[in-house]
């Protein structure tokens, strides 16, 4: 379910989306529907339009949610665990006929749930916001304060360490994001600078409020360390790799890069700028001068998320070894051709080379 066009919760990827939209002739606000979207080895799809609108209340949400698991108890496809998704049982009975399905089933309830055909969506001008960082909120006086948790990896001591930031300045809410960062929300205005000068956010900290364009929106999976089907260990790899490339080159904008163990694709790759996804590899051995299997890669550039979204389907490079000489020039490469990444030290000079020519024109 998304509250907002910024689709944070990423309905395109999810068996059931929820899209905010008021209703053309009352102004109700209320949930265009998509259906279908999921990821696994067998297929990555996309969720589609099904021509449904419901108000924003509990009751039409869960009301609609109950009917189209309820069909798909009685009707997916549960003894084919490759296709125990709703997309496929969408599929079978194509989208009008699906609607009119749920719709029948959502009137024998009879719980006053009208499901009428879906909405135009907003179309003016909209920036996604930012998570990281802070931000005023809607209250006066408030600010939301996004903290990088770096791949999503938590220890204990950072778990109370964050805890105690929380209860300190955020009232011991804290929330989590898609993305696996942190949000402290109602945070007083007055109290951000105290805040900012805490330990754990500060120099040495592994959290940071503000990160860099590639070390603030990185995403991984759990990986081999904890997952039996995960092919590489990805959060050390992510956490590592990201710290190489902020050293390597500088971005104007944020750049998502996410990492999978394997091709269930829990690390999502497909909806990342890069998609790192682990698979076989082979490597020339330096003492035979044979190849031999290591740890790899396969590459996926061009996902989106957002209002504009798109699955990145087919990668763009196979069997890249995961060894970093191996690893993080292909990602440099990659982010100059698609990104307009820049060599940090050549930004550097240019720069300085800028700033002199204004002095003498």
């Amino acid at each position: 379910i998304s509250g907002s066009r910024d689709d944070f919760a990423h309905t395109h990827i999810n068996d059931i989306g929820l899209q905010p939209c008021p209703h053309a002739e009352t102004g109700v606000m209320g949930f265009n529907v998509v259906l279908g979207g999921y990821m696994s080895i067998k297929r990555v799809a996309e969720s589609i339009p099904s021509d449904m609108w419901i108000p924003a209340d509990r009751n039409s949400v869960v009301t609609l949610s109950e009917a189209i698991l309820r069909i798909f108890r009685d009707e997916g496809e549960r003894k084919d665990r490759q296709k125990a998704r709703l997309m496929w049982l969408v599929e079978k009975y194509g989208v009008e006929d699906y609607r009119s399905k749920v719709i029948e089933e959502v009137e024998s309830y009879d719980r006053g749930v009208k499901v009428e055909r879906a909405q135009p969506a907003p179309t003016g001008p909209f920036e996604r916001r930012e998570l990281l960082g802070v931000h005023p909120q809607p209250q006066e006086g408030k600010v939301r304060v996004g903290i990088l948790v770096p791949a999503g990896r938590l220890s204990q001591a950072e778990c109370r360490d964050l805890a105690d930031l929380a209860d300190k300045y955020s009232g011991g809410e804290v929330r989590l994001t898609v993305e696996q960062n942190v949000i402290l929300p109602n945070v007083d205005e007055k109290a951000v600078k105290k805040l900012l000068k805490e330990p754990v956010v500060g120099a040495g900290s592994r959290f940071s409020v503000n990160p860099g364009f590639i070390e603030g929106n990185v995403v991984s999976c759990t990986g081999a360390q904890f997952c039996g089907l995960a092919l590489i260990e990805t959060k050390e790899h992510a956490e590592r790799m990201a710290k190489k490339l902020e050293e390597k080159v500088v971005m104007d904008r944020p750049i998502r890069i996410h990492w999978t163990g394997c091709p269930n694709s829990c690390g999502q790759v497909q909806v990342a700028d890069i998609g790192i996804m682990g698979a076989p590899a082979r490597k020339e051995d330096p003492e035979t001068g044979k190849k031999k299997a290591v740890p790899g890669c396969n590459i996926f550039v061009g996902g989106r998320i957002g209002e504009d979204a798109h699955l990145a389907l087919d990668p763009v490079r196979k069997g890249v070894p995961l060894a970093d000489e191996d690893l993080l020039p292909v990602l440099v490469e990659v982010l100059k051709e698609n990104f307009g990444a820049k060599d940090r030290r050549r930004r550097k000079r240019d720069r300085i080379m800028n700033k002199v020519k204004s002095i003498f024109s």
